[in-house]
């Protein structure tokens, strides 16, 4: 049976609509996140789950049971649900230990059952030696994992995760990346997580929904997202992408200054007429002759800008006889001058059309 599933879910404030005709459904211990800009919609979306926002149409559902509709809504304490907000939200008079039993506490669990749950949670979280501590002794990492074990340590049915990670600088937010998602491994329970990070939606979801302007553009495994992305603004959202033009003629897909067989291309044969492709930087190659015996589209270009990034170089080039500007990224054993001519070599396999 499907946990968490959303169902038509809309939700007005006057005349602006925030989320629109949103359909999503996880099942029991996926972990999906909400990605998007600011304003897409995501955080509403969320507080709708959680029952702090009441849906103007549609319908959310747990386990088969009908949690908020437009007539009436279960309160936020009787949902069974944990969520963790941006800003910890722990209290600052209460240790570690006192924060992490707070929710034990409230549910009237035995004094010996709370002790023995608490320190096992201490222990997942790797701050049992930190257990009588208050949160203002803490680092922002530290008062995390003190947010993350007082949503867990309740087992709650499915946990909601509201962008906790923007307030820790970017080696500790990376860092806390890997730690929720060896927290979800361990517990697997269901969880929506929102962040607008690309990099901390790859690392922790099974799936991901990419939001837009309150509607959702697609679903998917990361992998596929960001190989098999559906619409332009998907493309441009996770990752960095080209979007060139080509025009379908006969078996091949003409572009500027080098075609590519329609067989090649991702749902070749269903093409017509104007399409625009997303090409990964990195799914391009650079070299310094033409490559003998290849059969995939090659093209001369020139170098007009380059950056050094320690790990790879980015560059910009142009088709010496076309006028397609496209980023390309080499290693950093791969050195052209800017004006120098180069050959670029395609992967049609890569090339996916988008809308």
């Amino acid at each position: 049976m499907t946990k968490l599933a959303l169902r038509g879910v809309e939700r007005r404030f006057g005349d602006f609509l925030a989320v629109v005709g949103l359909n999503l459904e996880l099942q029991p211990g996926e972990f999906v996140s909400l990605l998007g800009p600011s304003g897409c919609g995501k955080t509403t979306t969320l507080r709708m789950i959680a029952g702090f926002i009441d849906p103007t149409a549609g319908t959310i559902e747990m386990d088969g049971q009908v949690l908020s509709s437009p007539s009436g809504s279960l309160p936020p304490e009787r949902r069974q649900m944990s969520m963790i907000f941006q800003s910890y939200a722990i209290w600052p008079n209460m240790t570690v230990e006192e924060n992490v039993a707070f929710g034990l506490e409230l549910r009237k669990f035995s004094a010996d059952e709370v002790r023995m749950r608490v320190h096992e949670m201490l222990d997942v979280v790797h701050m049992r030696h930190l257990a009588k501590r208050y949160p203002a002794e803490l680092s922002g990492g530290q008062q995390q994992r003190v947010a993350l074990a007082r949503a867990i340590v309740i087992k709650p049915s499915v946990l909601l995760l509201d962008e906790p990670l923007s307030n820790l600088d970017a080696n500790l937010r990376e860092e806390m990346r890997f730690e929720i998602r060896r927290l979800h491994d361990e517990f697997r329970i269901t969880t929506v997580y929102v962040t607008h990070d690309q990099a901390e939606a790859m690392v922790t979801s099974d799936r991901i929904a990419v939001m837009n302007q309150g509607r959702i553009e697609q679903v998917d495994d990361p992998h596929t997202l960001y190989t098999r992305p559906k619409t332009r603004f998907v493309a441009g959202f996770i990752g960095r992408s080209n979007f060139v033009e080509g025009t379908c003629s006969g078996a091949e897909i003409a572009f500027d200054t080098f075609a590519v067989p329609r067989a090649a291309v991702e749902n070749g044969a269903a093409l017509s007429g104007r399409v625009t492709f997303s090409v990964r930087p990195q799914s391009m190659r650079l070299n310094g002759t033409p490559s003998p015996a290849n059969n995939r589209p090659q093209v001369q270009v020139k170098i007009i800008e380059r950056a050094y990034l320690g790990e790879f170089w980015d560059y910009v080039v142009v088709p010496v006889a076309g006028s397609t500007r496209l980023r390309v990224t080499a290693p950093p054993l791969d050195v052209y001058r800017t004006g120098e001519t180069a050959w670029l070599e395609l992967d049609p396999e890569q090339m996916t059309p988008v809308m």
